[in-house]
């Protein structure tokens, strides 16, 4: 019998036992076969501050304003480490339930670690068909003393290495648009970090579910370890490179790389440049999958808006200057639905 996600296990209004809440809408369905796969490289980060640096920084500037989701390799994260975070995140979700069940929300020991299933699943058209276990960071030894000991040293080691290259990817976007930020800044802008382990248990009717539901992320850049087997599609939000606007692209796992994509936080900041990509996960019904995403998030008392001389050059703010964690409120009181999240501080 294949594994379900734990919300389906449970007698609720709009759970297991009422199955128009597992079956996604037609239009939050994947359908593979009318997707295209990636043809894009990924990015070798070693090149940068080399001869090659200038032509590798555009490279990751083009993708932010088109796509907003590109590949790294060369990133500084050992290859052995990314191994290893796989291992135990199959090994955090493969003890039993009442083992994972002590991290929900509310009966938690530590506020920093939550488990769950779905994103808002008191909203959501469809439940999403996984399961999650999120470790917020403060500082090494909180996080040694709390995150689950089943993943913890390894989540440790993914988010440190991780970060070191989210600043120097964060700087040369900033660069590009004019700006000289002062290291204050970035660390304000990726103060709040979180490490979230993703659990997708095989699917019998992958074609009726969704893994996660079409959305973008909230904050500055994510990201992501995939493992072998894939599920990841992008949209494309304009034509370009023979890619047409609203086609569905899947990002196909390459050995030792990471996905980074922008989040809304950056295309607030950069006055609509840069792109946050809407994105969503497909269910298979072969084999279960694990995905490891870091989220770089701004302190939720941080102000972001449009940079004051990028209005000044565009001649029209698109955004409005709102406090993070207005927003990020917002865009945990609503279910995923493509980049909604962004109206919240869009101008009219």
């Amino acid at each position: 019998m294949a594994h379900s996600p734990s919300n389906y296990m449970e007698d609720k209004p709009g759970s297991i036992n009422g199955t128009t809440a597992i079956c996604a809408t037609p239009e939050e369905r994947i359908d593979k076969l009318k997707s295209t796969p990636s043809e894009n490289s990924p990015i070798d980060l070693s090149k940068l501050d080399g001869p090659d640096h200038d032509r590798v920084a555009e490279e990751i500037v083009r993708t932010a304003e088109t796509l907003g989701f590109f590949q790294v390799v060369n990133h500084g994260v050992p290859v052995e480490l990314l191994e290893s975070l796989k291992i135990a995140a199959h090994k955090f979700f493969g003890q039993p339930p009442e083992k994972k069940a002590a991290y929900r929300k509310g009966v938690s020991p530590s506020p920093l670690v939550t488990y769950g299933t779905s994103f808002a699943p008191e909203k959501e058209k469809a439940l999403e068909w996984k399961d999650y276990v999120s470790m917020l960071y403060t500082n090494d030894s909180e996080a040694l003393k709390v995150w689950p000991e089943e993943c913890k040293d390894v989540a440790l080691e993914y988010l440190r290495t991780s970060i070191k290259m989210v600043e120097k990817i964060l700087k040369i976007l900033m660069e590009k648009l004019g700006v000289t930020v002062e290291a204050a800044k970035i660390d304000a802008l990726i103060g709040f970090k979180m490490v979230n382990m993703n659990f997708y248990p095989t699917c019998p009717n992958p074609e009726l579910t969704v893994g996660v539901g079409r959305h973008s992320d909230m904050g500055t850049l994510t990201v992501l370890l995939q493992d072998e087997i894939g599920g990841l599609y992008v949209k494309v939000e304009e034509n370009i490179d023979g890619k047409q606007k609203g086609e569905w692209l899947e990002i196909p796992p390459i050995p030792g790389a990471l996905v980074i994509n922008v989040g809304d936080t950056l295309q607030i900041l950069s006055n609509g440049r840069y792109k946050s990509a809407e994105h969503r996960v497909r269910t298979t019904s072969e084999q279960s999958r694990v995905s490891i995403p870091v989220f770089t998030i701004p302190n939720t008392t941080e102000k972001i808006g449009p940079l004051r001389h990028l209005v000044e050059r565009d001649g029209v703010a698109l955004y409005r200057e709102v406090v993070f964690g207005d927003y990020m409120k917002n865009f945990f009181g609503n279910a995923h639905e493509g980049k909604k999240s962004l109206d919240f501080a869009r101008i009219n």
